[in-house]
């Protein structure tokens, strides 16, 4: 029950950073969009995308890193923690210097032959560069704490850094009217203090609270244990890259058949799908250390338990607005865009169920990671997730349309899924045949019976605020009603209704309190 109040309460803290972020973040776009210029502002956005192209690197990083730090707070060796964690600071710390060499060679090759930008900015582009290779080297060093932060489940501390990032930069927008200098320089450089300033405190804070993260590398290295994870991290970041080269990939195969116009509404697609797979994402990573930990204390019955937990739940929060969005989806990208590109509703339904098979099996992939075995795990999963790229090409070659693409990415989402559940059984002795049963079945039955009952509006009413808000309420009445009744084993319903009478008792006393004072 502590762990599941903590993972509420870590779930919650995500969620207010999130919500506080994304309109501070807005704000502070359109101060330095004004204060910049387009050209300045795109000439960051040009510079900065090389280097954050690469992000996937920095979240397989973190995910590895935690996964030995979580492992080993489940085990309670507290030497082998520090171990990992000071292992972890030199391994960052040689991949750091490693990027710097890449991009300061690369850079001239950038430069003179691929990035176009006006002659007359061309040294406030190069200072530029060498900010942001400052930026993306400490953002890389600072992976270790990142990674203690998430492995003992400080979420709140998380979420206080994500809004200190955001009021930093929403406060670097505001400084930089008051600058008489380059302005775009002054921005660059400010970015990159940003970054140093937060890596200064997140190093303070850890070695303050948590004794494993104090740095002492030459007591606590270990040159095997530097292998092991140098390995585990590389099988991530394949298994990252492949699915980024899948995006990027189709975008390039529907761009030479297509054009632009339908580059823009896959583009769409996939901003809407992030959006959206954020409220999914959020509470796997609050439930992602305890299941990890399960494993590192020999307990798997209960790690499995949870891995089952987190894919149907996962599955659930993203059905949850994914469903009435996916009905209103045409009315929806006309408020936002006006001018919706052709192809782009489709695109983004597609998407959507794309990502909503993927959820099925979100659980699965962190208990493979749990258990540590991963390189023919992530080979296989990586060459099915390829497979989209030959497939799309034969496709459109054969003359289908652009619809073609994603409905057989959702083909091979489905491919995955199930191989991902038969590697499991061998690497965690998870059942295919429970986890179909209590996992996919119980998921997909509520979710479709709900989308049947939120289409009713479609049929009565015309299109407007009124339709779409009716779906959404009508939506998440049928959700959770389906949910309650069939998606839910008898386990869960008495923990979730525990749950909700403590929190409702502690509401009560803290109201009774309230009124006394």
């Amino acid at each position: 029950m502590q762990a599941a109040n903590r993972v509420i309460l870590n779930t919650g803290a995500l969620y207010g950073r999130m919500l506080l972020t994304v309109f501070i973040s807005l704000y502070a776009t359109r101060l330095i969009l004004n204060q910049l210029g387009a050209a300045d502002y795109g000439l960051f956005n040009l510079v900065g995308g090389v280097i954050t192209m690469l992000s996937f690197l920095n979240i397989a990083m973190t995910i590895s890193t935690q996964r030995y730090m979580s492992f080993h707070i489940g085990t309670k060796d507290s030497h082998q923690l520090k171990m990992v964690f000071n292992t972890s600071v030199l391994l960052h710390f040689i991949l750091g210097i490693a990027m710097v060499l890449l991009f300061e060679v690369a850079g001239h090759y950038l430069f003179d032959h691929v990035l176009n930008y006006p002659a007359e900015r061309t040294l406030a582009a190069r200072i530029i560069y060498q900010f942001m290779i400052a930026s993306a080297f400490f953002t890389i060093v600072s992976v270790p704490c990142d990674a203690t932060l998430i492995a003992q489940e400080n979420m709140v501390m998380v979420a206080i850094l994500g809004v200190v990032e955001s009021l930093g930069k929403l406060l670097i927008a505001v400084a930089l009217q008051y600058t008489g200098h380059d302005k775009l320089i002054a921005y660059g450089a400010m970015m990159a203090s940003l970054t140093i300033l937060l890596l200064l405190f997140k190093q303070l804070y850890c070695a303050a609270k948590y004794p494993e993260s104090r740095i002492s590398i030459k007591r606590y290295f270990n040159r095997q244990l530097l292998a092991e994870m140098f390995t585990y991290a590389g099988w991530n970041m394949f298994g990252a890259g492949s699915v980024v080269a899948r995006n990027q990939g189709l975008a390039l195969v529907l761009n030479v058949f297509f054009g632009a116009i339908v580059n823009a509404a896959y583009g769409i697609a996939y901003q809407v799908n992030a959006q959206l797979s954020y409220f999914s994402v959020t509470m796997l990573r609050a439930l992602n250390p305890q299941i990890i930990k399960s494993e590192g204390s020999g307990d798997r019955p209960r790690m499995l338990r949870l891995a089952m937990i987190a894919s149907k739940f996962s599955f659930y929060l993203l059905s949850f607005f994914a469903v009435p969005l996916m009905i209103e989806m045409p009315f929806v990208l006309q408020c936002w865009l006006k001018q919706v590109p052709e192809y782009t509703v489709m695109m983004c339904r597609l998407i959507v169920i794309a990502t909503l098979i993927n959820q099925l099996s979100a659980g699965i992939q962190v208990a493979v990671q749990s258990v540590g075995k991963i390189r023919q795990y992530q080979v296989a999963v990586s060459t099915i997730v390829l497979l989209n790229l030959p497939v799309a090409w034969l496709l459109l070659s054969a003359g289908y349309p652009p619809s073609a693409v994603l409905i057989s990415t959702i083909c091979i989402e489905m491919v995955s899924g199930a191989y991902r559940m038969m590697a499991a059984q061998k690497i965690t002795g998870l059942s295919p045949r429970t986890y179909a049963r209590q996992v996919v079945l119980r998921a997909i039955v509520p979710v479709l019976l709900s989308a049947a009952i939120a289409g009713i509006p479609q049929w009565c009413l015309p299109q407007g605020f009124v339709r779409l808000g009716l779906t959404m309420i009508v939506s998440a009445l049928a959700t959770g009603i389906w949910i309650r009744l069939i998606g839910l084993t008898p386990e869960e319903t008495t923990k979730l209704e525990q749950l909700f009478s403590r929190a409702v008792s502690k509401l009560q006393a803290r109201l009774i309190v309230l009124k006394a004072n």
